[in-house]
C-alpha cells in the first residue's frame, strides 16, 4: 500500500509544483508537503478522502519560505530511526510537539540527502 501511495505522489506531485517527504514508523506516517498553498489544500483535501488514510491530523501549517525537499516530488525516509516512540505517540507527543520539534525529522532527513 505505501508503494501505491508514494508512486501516486511521485507521479502526480510535479504538476502540481508539490515536494516533500514521508517519514514511516511502525504505524507512524508523518509527511511534510511543499509548495503553493492552494495545491497543498487541494491535496490534503484529496489524502482524506483517499480510505488508504485515517485518524489524519494537521500539525503544523506555515510558510516555510525555503524548500526542504525541493527535487523530491515524494522522498521516502527508509532509515531505521524512530523520533517518537508509539507510546509517545499514542500519549499525545505529536499533538504536544513544538513546531521545532515537528520540524527535526524533516531537517535530518534533508540533511541526510544534500541537494535534495
Amino acid at each position: 500500500m505505501l508503494a501505491g501511495i508514494l508512486s501516486a505522489a511521485r507521479r502526480n506531485n510535479p504538476e502540481y509544483g508539490i515536494t516533500g517527504a514521508l517519514v514511516c514508523r511502525h504505524d507512524l506516517y508523518l509527511q511534510l508537503i511543499e509548495g503553493p498553498a492552494e495545491a497543498i489544500d487541494a491535496l490534503y483535501a484529496l489524502i482524506g478522502e483517499d480510505d488508504r488514510h485515517f485518524d489524519m491530523r494537521l500539525l503544523l501549517a506555515e510558510d516555510m519560505g525555503e524548500r526542504m525537499f525541493p527535487n523530491w516530488a515524494m522522498l521516502d525516509d527508509t532509515a531505521p530511526s524512530q523520533f517518537w516512540s508509539a507510546e509517545d505517540v499514542a500519549a499525545g507527543a505529536l499533538e504536544a510537539a513544538s513546531p521545532e520539534e515537528l520540524r527535526a525529522p524533516f531537517l535530518r532527513l534533508a540533511a541526510a540527502h544534500p541537494g535534495g
